[in-house]
C-alpha cells in the first residue's frame, strides 16, 4: 500500500511505484542524477538536464493557466521541488528559483504574462535585491544596474528584478520615507550576463551576476509583488510570497539532506573502526545518533508538510494567510532547515575521507547542501535563547 506523499518519504530508496506521487518518474530521476558530476564540473546543468526540465515544462508550473503555465497547487510544486533536490541539489535550485521567477506572471498585465510564457524553452531567473533604479521615462522606465545571484543564468529568456523608482535623478520614497521598490521582467536581451558564480557548491546553477546600462521597458514590464495587485485569480497568486519562498527554499535543503543522509549510510557501511575491521556503522553510538538524526529529520519534514498542507487549504478554499499563519510557515521551514544541518554536520565527520574528495558524490552533495542553506531567508536563529543549545555540544 502506497504511503500518502505528506509521509517522510526518500526519494533515493522508493521503489519505483511510488516516485510519480512526485512528478518524478524514475528514468527522469537517472538522467538527473547520471549528469549532476558533470554539470558540477562544467559549472553548469548538463545539456541533457536542461532538456529534461524544459520537456516536463518544471519552470511553468506555477505561472497561470490563463498565461500556457501549468499552476500546480503549491504542494505538489514543493514535493517535486525536494525530490528533484534529493537527486541533483543544483537542478532542484534552478527548477525551484526559476520556476519562481515565473510565478511572476501572475502579477503582469495578461497579454504580457502570455507573451512571456509563449517564449520557446521559456526560463525566467532573477534575483531580489534592489540594486538598480528605474526612472520613470514617458510610459515606461529606464532600467539601471546589476544584480547577483540569478540561478539559471546562462539559460534566462527573462530576468526578474526589483530597483528602486527615481524621479529627477532622486529616489523616490513612501509615506514612511523609504525608498519606492517596484519589480520587472525584462527579456535577456536587454541584459548583460556577468559570470561571477564561483562557490564551492551549487556550482551547476551558474548563479551569475547581470547588468542593465540604461534600457527603456514598456510599463506593462513591471508589477508589484502583492496578493492584491495579482493578475491571475488562482489561489497561487492570493499565497503570501515570502510564505512561498520559505516552504520552497525549506524543501530544496531537506532534499539535499536526505540525500547526503543516504550517501553517508553508504559511507559508515564501508569505512572500518579504528584498529577493528567492525563497520562504522555498526558503532553503537553511530547507530544511535543516525537513528536518531533520521527520526528527527522525519519529524521535522512530515510537520513541515502537514502544516504548507493546512495552509494551502484554507487559501484555496478562499482565505488567506494572517501574520500567525506565515509565521507558522516560517518557523516550520526554519526547523526543517536546522535538523537538516544536523543531519549534515552530525553525519560528516564520521564518513572519513573518501566524503572530502571532491570528485565524490557525498562531497558534492556536502558543498550543494552548505552553499544553499546559506540564502539569507535560511540563517540560523541568533536569539539567545538559540544559543546555549549549540554551546551545549
Amino acid at each position: 500500500m502506497l504511503r500518502a506523499p505528506t509521509e517522510p518519504l526518500d526519494i533515493l530508496m522508493l521503489p519505483p511505484s511510488m516516485l510519480p506521487l512526485f512528478d518524478l518518474t524514475p528514468a527522469d530521476a537517472a538522467r538527473l542524477a547520471r549528469h549532476a558530476a558533470a554539470a558540477d564540473r562544467a559549472g553548469f546543468l548538463h545539456p541533457v538536464q536542461r532538456a529534461l526540465i524544459h520537456r516536463r515544462g518544471w519552470l511553468r508550473m506555477l505561472a497561470p493557466a490563463a498565461a500556457g503555465g501549468m499552476e500546480w497547487p503549491l504542494p505538489r510544486v514543493v514535493r517535486l521541488e525536494e525530490a528533484v533536490a534529493r537527486v541533483d541539489g543544483s537542478a532542484g535550485w534552478v527548477v525551484t528559483l526559476c520556476a519562481g521567477a515565473g510565478w511572476f506572471a501572475g502579477f503582469l498585465p495578461p497579454p504580457v504574462a502570455a507573451e512571456v510564457m509563449a517564449t520557446r524553452r521559456v526560463c525566467p531567473a532573477g534575483s531580489g535585491a534592489p540594486t538598480g533604479y528605474a526612472d520613470q521615462e514617458g510610459d515606461g522606465y529606464r532600467l539601471t544596474g546589476r544584480w547577483d545571484y540569478a540561478s539559471g543564468a546562462p539559460m534566462a529568456t527573462h530576468l526578474t528584478l526589483n530597483a528602486v523608482l527615481r524621479g529627477g535623478g532622486q529616489p523616490l520614497r513612501d509615506a514612511h520615507g523609504a525608498p519606492r521598490i517596484r519589480s520587472f521582467l525584462v527579456p535577456a536581451r536587454h541584459v548583460t550576463i556577468e559570470p561571477t558564480w564561483n562557490m564551492t557548491g551549487l556550482r551547476g546553477t551558474a548563479s551569475h551576476s547581470y547588468r542593465i546600462d540604461g534600457q527603456w521597458v514598456p510599463a506593462g514590464y513591471s508589477f508589484a509583488i502583492d496578493p492584491a495587485a495579482a493578475t491571475a485569480p488562482g489561489p497561487l497568486y492570493r499565497f503570501p510570497f515570502y510564505s512561498l519562498a520559505y516552504v520552497t527554499l525549506a524543501a530544496n535543503v531537506a532534499g539535499m539532506a536526505a540525500h547526503f543522509m543516504a550517501l553517508a549510510e553508504e559511507c559508515l557501511a564501508h569505512r572500518r573502526q579504528a584498529g577493528t575491521q567492525a563497520a562504522m556503522a555498526q558503532a553503537p553510538g553511530v547507530q544511535r545518533m543516525t537513528a536518531a538524526l533520521r527520526t528527527a529529520f522525519e519529524e521535522a519534514r512530515e510537520a513541515f508538510y502537514v502544516a504548507l498542507d493546512g495552509a494551502w487549504a484554507r487559501v484555496e478554499a478562499g482565505g488567506e494567510l494572517d501574520e500567525g499563519g506565515m509565521a507558522s510557515l516560517k518557523n516550520v521551514s526554519l526547523a526543517l532547515v536546522r535538523v537538516a544541518r544536523d543531519v549534515v554536520d552530525g553525519l560528516y565527520p564520521y564518513c572519513g575521507l573518501y566524503a572530502a574528495r571532491e570528485d565524490s558524490d557525498i562531497n558534492r552533495v556536502w558543498r550543494d547542501f552548505h552553499t544553499a542553506s546559506q540564502h539569507s531567508l535560511l540563517l540560523p536563529d541568533l536569539s539567545w535563547a538559540g544559543i546555549p543549545k549549540y554551546i551545549a555540544r
